[in-house]
């Protein structure tokens, strides 16, 4: 007998904001299967308001309750049973973030979460990354954000040591990232893997995706430092228009591809990682996760 559910993940990012759709399917003992239902993506920039204004704007806040409101009516229509919204670097930085949230739950019923950089990545981390690469690796989890990046290391299948930083695509393209953010995230890296003899990256986000999507390498197998190398020196020989047009880009991927793949090259260097792997996995799917874990943990519950 299946046992079958629909959770949902809303993610309110820095760029876009997304609502994933999953069907967990239970069989007896066996593991569980996740099975990515939908997935729908807005890019609605809020990091372009927060970083620069320190607040969300009217015309993102009515963009905001518009998505909200068809999020819920997706979520009512896959008949989800249960769902988290969870906001990250731009709510959690914005001047009215507490006071959008507040409006939007009225508006449209959606309860936001906003969570720290620390959270973040404890959420990320959830996805069970060890079960799609071997746990006898030492790894370097790259998440890229608008306004974060979360880094996480991995070694023998368990989490050493994870950080957020203030490093975002949206920041960077706002010039709103100083040299010595970028030092501090340099010397992180270099101190959590230096003892490791061979570390490889993982990388997470709408940006890593797409430049594997476009790869054309088998999934499963790593973008190499050189091919990164080279799709960035690539990417930096067409104008902006140019990566629309001529590489089929989204607007809103064809501006933060670029320094997005700064921080995944400057990543793979001071980790000395000669390989990044891209499971297709993030924010979203460790929320999905979590929301299962709670519920195994309510069945144990013997009050």
């Amino acid at each position: 007998m299946l046992n079958i559910e629909k959770y949902a993940a809303i993610d309110i990012g820095s760029n876009a904001i997304r609502l994933l759709i999953a069907t967990i399917i239970e069989k007896g003992e066996k593991p569980p299967q996740f099975k990515k239902t939908s997935l729908v993506r807005v890019p609605i920039r809020l990091g372009a308001d927060v970083f620069l204004n320190n607040k969300i704007s009217e015309e993102n806040l009515t963009r905001m309750v518009d998505a909200m409101t068809a999020f819920k009516l997706l979520m009512k229509t896959h008949k989800v049973s249960r769902y988290r919204a969870c906001a990250t670097s731009a709510m959690r930085e914005a001047d009215n973030g507490r006071q959008i949230a507040k409006f939007l739950k009225k508006k449209t019923g959606i309860d936001i979460q906003i969570i720290d950089g620390k959270d973040e990545a404890a959420i990320i981390a959830s996805t069970d990354l060890r079960d799609l690469i071997d746990t006898d690796k030492t790894f370097l989890y790259v998440d890229v954000g608008g306004g974060s990046t979360e880094f996480t290391v991995f070694s023998n299948g368990r989490t050493v040591s994870s950080k957020s930083f203030k490093l975002g695509t949206v920041r960077i393209l706002n010039d709103m990232v100083r040299e010595s953010m970028w030092d501090d995230v340099r010397k992180w890296i270099k101190k959590n893997t230096k003892n490791y003899e061979k570390i490889s990256l993982i990388g997470s986000g709408g940006n890593i995706n797409s430049i594997y999507k476009n790869s054309g390498i088998k999934i499963g197998k790593p973008l190499s430092y050189f091919y990164l190398t080279d799709y960035f020196e690539k990417l930096k020989s067409y104008t902006y228009h140019e990566r629309i047009f001529e590489l089929q880009m989204n607007p809103d991927r064809a501006d933060v591809i670029i320094p997005a793949t700064k921080i995944y090259l400057s990543a793979m260097k001071w980790s000395r990682a000669k390989s990044i792997y891209v499971p297709k996995i993030g924010l979203a799917d460790g929320i999905i996760k979590s929301l299962y874990n709670e519920k195994l943990a309510r069945g144990l519950d013997v009050n």
